[in-house]
């Protein structure tokens, strides 16, 4: 059984969500990074709401 999210705030850039979401699945931290920034562009500004909504709720 996989762990919990936590961010990983030692791989991080910013807040670490998106190292420890790939942590969590298993995915290179950078393709995560690509990922996010690409769907942020597509998405109009909710994956960035999203993203700050984990990096206040996550431990």
């Amino acid at each position: 059984m996989k762990q919990a999210f936590r961010k990983n705030r030692e791989r991080g850039m910013i807040f670490g969500v998106c190292a420890g979401l790939a942590d969590r699945f298993g995915f290179d931290v950078l393709w995560t990074r690509v990922a996010f920034v690409a769907l942020t562009l597509l998405g109009f500004g909710l994956p960035l709401l999203l993203y700050l909504t984990i990096a206040i709720l996550a431990p």
